[in-house]
């Protein structure tokens, strides 16, 4: 276990004095009758090497759903990239491409085509879920890098199928959940390798939803048929079924072509946490939850619920992570996801980042009402030996760290990241042994949550073992 005791822990207050970008304290008197200073610092933005005119990137893009839309769009932020092809299944969307990214791409149904393609360099695969690994391994085998979509693979077997592939090909391979490059979560790891928060304890996170969207209710458009979607290549290994716009838009809601909200949400909270504490896994996962109000035919629940126990390991001390999700929150929606030690707590939002420090009191304190007065005055005096009374200067409890307003997202810096170890040969922050670390551990949530049964899983093998 890392040796984060007091005697080697960083001294935080100096650390964020001279070099904060901005400092504001609350007022004087309230600082003093509450004992809480507030400070906000604004994060650094992550260096970038310049490109060369050679060091052009083309990519293309395999579903082009809003996920292949977002990721295009953000990965032609990045100097040097070039969008020259897409492929979708359904007609609207192929004509949806060229109109946002030009006339001369090239759109097909058939991903083999693009895959053909000596010119193409990257792929950014964003189809659903039961797709995930045919693609990458038929990519790969093409020597195309590749940028996956999260979760890595829909079953466990597929995700080393991925990795001793990429393995065997030497490509580039990321998976696609964008928070681990963000630099909250980097100042969240430096925060906790600090020992600011003393040993990690416990985490939570929480992703609630009030909306139809956010339930993964997607528009359907109204020339969605047979003739305009590849039905029978979209089904691929999954069971055969007839004609269905439900099952091909809002595929989220089905377990034949998703993995629900565990492998949707929970993966992202899962990538957060190991990025930040260096974990490998849980050894224990269980989940509960139901289908209570999206009765859509939808067979995935709405509230889902899981709990995973991390063991003692190298990198961290055991802890527990409580995970949570509910498609109908009546009270509004919300995101959470805490850290929690022995000192302190780290809470992560989407732009800002909040460390409180709460060390324990050298003193224990005393309850001896029950004690007879005689015992009371005895029990005082070496109580006082013990812990002598003497003023202590209080220092800050709590900092708050923002992004800069220029900070262009995680999911910029991701494809960063993806790209610059396509060029320089950088290890990539999300790697397919990563994904599958992530995502493996929401399959075993979700047979869980089927067979009502605790699942063992091993982190290092990464694969599920038999533990009640």
């Amino acid at each position: 276990m890392k040796d984060i005791s007091k005697n080697n822990r960083r001294t935080f207050i100096k650390k964020i004095g001279a070099g904060a970008a901005l400092a504001v304290a609350t007022p004087a008197a309230m600082a003093k009758e509450s004992g809480i200073y507030k400070n906000v610092e604004y994060l650094n933005l992550v260096k970038r090497e310049g490109i060369s005119a050679n060091d052009r990137i083309r990519i293309a893009v395999i579903g082009t759903g809003g996920m292949g839309i977002g990721d295009v769009n953000t990965a032609l932020m990045v100097d040097g990239v070039e969008i020259v092809a897409a492929c979708d299944l359904y007609d609207g969307r192929l004509i949806r491409a060229k109109e946002l990214w030009g006339k001369e791409i090239m759109t097909t149904k058939d991903y083999r085509e693009i895959l053909d393609r000596p010119d193409i360099d990257a792929v950014i695969n964003a189809t659903t879920d039961h797709w995930h690994e045919k693609i990458c391994l038929d990519a790969m085998d093409r020597g195309k890098h590749v940028y996956c979509e999260k979760p890595m693979v829909q079953k466990v077997h597929e995700g080393h199928r991925v990795i001793k592939k990429q393995k065997e090909t030497g490509v580039v391979f990321q998976v696609g959940s964008h928070y681990v490059s963000s630099i909250i979560h980097a100042k969240a790891k430096e925060l906790l390798a600090a020992g600011e928060i003393g040993e990690i304890n416990f985490a939570e996170a929480q992703i609630d939803r009030q909306n139809a969207i956010g339930a993964w209710q997607y528009s359907i458009p109204l020339d969605a048929s047979p003739e305009t979607v590849d039905w029978d290549t979209y089904l691929g290994q999954a069971t055969k079924r007839p004609w269905d716009p439900k099952r091909f838009f809002r595929w989220r809601n089905y377990w034949d072509y998703g993995t629900g909200m565990a492998g949707d949400l929970y993966v992202h909270m899962l990538s957060m946490l190991h990025f930040v504490t260096d974990s490998k896994g849980p050894n224990r996962v269980m989940s509960t939850g139901g289908l209570r109000y999206w009765k859509d035919g939808r067979d995935v629940p709405d509230i889902h619920l899981g709990l995973y126990d991390y063991p003692e390991s190298p990198e961290h001390p055991a802890f527990n992570l409580a995970l949570r999700t509910n498609l109908i929150s009546g009270g509004g929606g919300g995101y959470l996801f805490r850290i929690v030690g022995s000192e302190g707590d780290i809470s992560i939002g989407f732009d800002s980042l909040t460390l409180r420090r709460t060390p324990m009191p050298e003193a224990p304190g005393m309850s001896i009402n029950s004690f007879s007065e005689e015992m009371q005055k005895k029990y005082k005096e070496e109580y006082f030996k013990k812990y002598p009374s003497r003023p202590r200067m209080e220092g800050p409890k709590e900092f708050a760290f923002k992004v800069p307003s220029d900070y262009k997202g995680d999911r910029y810096e991701h494809f960063v990241n993806f790209f610059e170890s396509i060029r320089h040969g950088k290890p990539v922050v999300e790697d397919a042994v990563f994904g599958l670390r992530t995502c493996g551990p929401t399959e075993a949530g979700n047979i869980s949550y089927q067979e009502k049964k605790i699942m063992g899983w091993d982190p290092v093998k990464m694969e599920m073992v038999d533990r009640v």
